[in-house]
């Protein structure tokens, strides 16, 4: 009765997706089995999209012990379902996380390889967290268009864009991309740590619509990353993929088994969506489940090297790409997200819009999640940590949300992205143990340092 309680006490003042609360439910009723009582619940939000890198000083979460971190991390790789590729490359991979909700494969024996690869050639990886939600119904499209933040009504067939989700208060309660079909069909594609409260969002919002939402099972997704991954996947395809612009999507079929010698099953048909990147190129690949490990086989026959989801995080960190859950939440408003291309200003109404058009034409919000470079000087960054100006050491004016390194031209660099306030994006910034600065584009790093500019 005490773990029930607990639990249901936990949920309602927390943000925990489906997963983490079946993890709750066990953990608790065992603690309670063994006569312990369970600490802060903060504990059980912390590195809920991910562990990599993120953990707080010491290896201790907010009132949770080590220990209790570990049994939690245990608990949910106990519950979390392996995505397809997983269980089809599991003898070549070394080791599991659970990542966004799904358990994927970490690495392939050199993180800092791969992340190298994904910044100079292209990987191929697991994508199997992505979820794919069919919006039918004659009312589909005014209804999505009044939920969404982008303008959904403007796409054409083969188009996709990317939406953030609200609530009346103009609050970000998820993110997705919509694609449009050629039929007119709407699907909706969020993570897998998203959809359950996504959905039952979305769903509270139907009511004398002709909408329904429908799962799109039995389908996963590859990732490739890189500048040469259009070259992987237009060798791999044996299409060309020139005319494809970010956002725009496309079916076509797996024709490497001649080519490659990977034996695929007699329809191997498969959607590729080219995404936006901001210092590699991105690419998803929809296939069937069967047909994943043939997908994958292609993509390594034609010139993709393999990458876990550790690699995959720290590109996202140094690309400077935010991720709902973690650098931005249900607190946050879309105009501190810096993620421009989620908004169109005229499309009419949708959830949330008077506070986003309000800011947009009377004010401004004091504070954006941006990306950082970090300079350690006696202690390495982490997540979490607090920022001051080197000018104010006393008074916050930032706090780290995701932190990366990537080692380039004989260097280790550290990026990061976090929460800061608009007047200190100008200033230098320190941490205890080294200082930071706000980048003012992706790709700058890659030709300036600190002590170059």
């Amino acid at each position: 009765m005490y773990a029930i309680a607990f639990v249901a006490a936990v949920r309602s003042s927390t943000e925990l997706t489906g997963l983490e609360f079946a993890c709750l439910q066990r953990f608790a009723r065992r603690r309670k089995r063994s006569g312990d009582i369970i600490g802060n619940a903060n504990g059980a939000k912390r590195q809920r999209k991910t562990g990599i890198g993120s953990s707080s000083k010491n290896g201790e979460w907010d009132g949770v012990s080590g220990m209790e971190a570990m049994e939690w991390e245990a608990e949910k790789m106990s519950v979390a379902v392996a995505t397809p590729l997983a269980r089809s490359v599991a003898e070549q991979a070394v080791g599991s996380s659970v990542y966004h909700g799904v358990r994927t494969v970490t690495g392939f024996g050199d993180s800092d390889a791969e992340l190298r690869a994904a910044l100079t050639d292209a990987v191929a990886h697991d994508m199997g967290w992505r979820r794919r939600i069919t919006v039918t119904g004659e009312d589909r499209l005014r209804w999505l268009s009044g939920m969404v933040t982008n303008h959904v009504a403007a796409l054409e067939a083969g188009a996709s864009n990317y939406n953030l989700v609200l609530n009346a208060q103009g609050r970000i309660q998820g993110d997705c991309c919509v694609w449009r079909g050629s039929d007119g069909g709407l699907d909706l594609e969020m993570d897998e740590d998203q959809r359950e409260a996504m959905v039952a969002h979305l769903e509270r919002f139907i009511i004398m619509d002709d909408v329904e939402l429908k799962p799109r099972d039995g389908w996963t997704t590859l990732g490739l990353a890189g500048p040469q991954a259009a070259a992987v996947l237009q060798r791999a395809l044996e299409i060309d993929l020139s005319a494809m612009e970010p956002g725009m999507w496309r079916s076509t079929a797996l024709r490497g088994a001649s080519e490659t010698g990977v034996e695929t099953s007699l329809e191997t048909s498969v959607e590729i969506r080219r995404e936006t990147g901001r210092l590699s190129g991105h690419w998803e690949l929809w296939c069937r489940e069967r047909d994943v490990w043939a997908a994958w086989r292609a993509m390594e026959a034609a010139g993709a090297f393999a990458a876990g989801c550790e690699a995959l995080e720290r590109l996202r960190i140094v690309e400077g790409m935010p991720a709902f859950g973690v650098d931005f939440g249900g607190d946050t408003l879309p105009q501190e997200t810096a993620l421009d291309e989620a908004l169109h200003f005229s499309k009419g109404c949708y959830l949330g819009q008077e506070i986003v058009e309000r800011i947009h034409s009377r004010g401004q919000v004091h504070r954006h999640v941006r990306a950082l470079q970090m300079f350690p000087v006696e202690r390495d960054p982490e997540a979490g940590m607090e920022l001051s100006r080197t000018d104010a050491a006393e008074k916050s004016v930032a706090k780290v949300t995701s932190v990366a390194s990537v080692e380039m031209d004989g260097a280790r660099r550290w990026f990061a992205l976090g929460m800061v306030r608009a007047e200190a994006e100008a200033a230098e910034l320190q941490y205890a143990g080294g200082s930071a600065r706000v980048l003012r584009g992706a790709a700058v790093w890659m030709t300036k340092s600190k002590e170059t500019e």
